[in-house]
């Protein structure tokens, strides 16, 4: 179904929450929203103090840099090169055209070098740290730190016998985790795309402002959310140095989806108190991570009972029949219904063809097969953080219930 089906039931999640709450006095929050924009205002992505770059009223972006020797220098955002203008005190400006609401990342041109940008905060994106602007989204309020409580975002670090390394996570707990010690909670496992890493949902996402919100507006069920680093390389030792599957030193989905299940897992359920059984157990991410949790919670229905994809969901070729995807998976839709609790796939109307086909076309392979799922497709949105903050805040509503 699209998620536009699904008012009704929000709609009927927000009268039980009511309900419940008449039980006992809960607190009442009152919530900012995004304010329109009027006059040039400084970046919420800038580095502290810094006036410039700003974002004008028609949502372009002006920015300074300060390259007093250089003979050229372009800005490079938005899938736009801009020329700037160098001035007598040796700044250097240019103004964009508007650009779409949301999160993007830039660069510097510097000569022919690409920089970033010592003005803005530093973010890992494209392989690599780049420079990021927040685009204001007026009259939002979902992804805005709020006067509500707040979890935290732990870091937790730990040994992996398959990859022969420190692996590290992101794990968020949610607002009073710390105060009752007998008190277990769900996970979700969130995973990040290409070119990013294990600190993608908590910096660019706003995963941690998203969850508190909605767990204040008794919206989700409070939740340990899992990021770990999407990239896993099998350097185990095999029978006469042959290359294990996908050959040695060779990042593989198959290769995570092994780490995930048999050790992140444990390692989660062991450092963290857990409700430790698929039913209180999910797994989601955008672009490649979508993909990857696809293929983890399909291929292990006796330890995933929720599944999205933002922007990245099931592939399964033109040629293979839907019930022999996934190991069979989807065999009997009938039981797969009564076992899987979420199935969530969605996608930027303003994403590339090859986006937009491979999960269009996978939510119509699981609506001929009468599989149950919520399908999405955001507005005014490409492969970008925006996608992915619609489609958590919508997903996370949807969990444990």
């Amino acid at each position: 179904m699209k998620f536009k089906h699904l008012t009704y039931l929000f709609l009927g999640i927000a009268v039980t929450a009511g309900l419940f709450a008449c039980g006992k006095k809960e607190p009442v929050y009152t919530f900012v929203t995004q304010p329109p924009i009027t006059e040039p205002i400084s970046a919420s992505t800038n580095t502290r103090g810094i006036e410039y770059p700003k974002v004008n009223p028609d949502l372009s972006v002006t920015l300074r840099v300060a390259a007093p020797t250089a003979q050229k220098v372009v800005v490079d955002m938005g899938g736009a090169q801009y020329e700037m203008e160098k001035k007598e005190d040796g700044f250097w400006w240019t103004t964009t055209r508007p650009q779409d609401i949301g999160f993007h990342y830039y660069e510097i041109i510097v000569d022919g070098v690409r920089v970033s940008d010592p003005s803005s905060e530093q973010f890992f994106g494209m392989g690599r740290m780049a420079s990021g602007i927040e685009i204001p989204e007026v009259g939002i309020d979902y992804y805005l730190p709020q006067q509500v409580p707040h979890g935290d975002v732990r870091i937790k670090h730990y040994w992996s016998d398959i990859t022969q390394k420190w692996r590290r996570c992101y794990v968020y707990t949610p607002p009073g985790y710390d105060n009752d010690l007998n008190k277990k909670y769900p996970v979700l496992y969130l995973q990040h795309g290409a070119g990013e890493d294990e600190t993608g949902w908590s910096t660019q996402g706003k995963m941690d402002y998203i969850l508190d919100n909605l767990i204040a507006q008794q919206k989700a069920v409070p939740m340990i959310v899992v990021m770990d680093n999407g990239t896993a390389v099998d350097a185990r030792p095999s029978e006469g140095n042959a290359p294990r599957g996908g050959g040695r030193g060779m990042f593989s989905f198959d290769t995570f989806v092994e780490v995930i299940t048999t050790e992140l897992i444990p390692e989660i359920d062991k450092s963290f108190r857990t409700k430790a059984d698929r039913e209180n157990r999910a797994v989601a991410g955008l672009s490649m991570g979508g993909f990857q949790a696809f293929q983890t919670g399909l291929t292990n229905l006796d330890k995933f009972a929720h599944i999205g994809g933002f922007s990245g969901a099931g592939r399964i070729a033109a040629d293979t029949p839907i019930a022999e995807a996934y190991g069979g998976a989807f065999a009997n839709a009938e039981e797969f219904n009564k076992k899987v609790k979420v199935v969530y796939a969605s996608i930027g109307l303003k994403e590339s063809d090859a986006f937009y086909r491979t999960v269009n076309d996978f939510h119509k392979q699981l609506e001929e097969a009468g599989i149950n799922h919520v399908y999405y497709e955001s507005e005014g949105t490409a492969h970008e953080w925006l996608t992915w903050r619609r489609s958590l805040h919508q997903f996370a509503q949807l969990l444990f219930k």
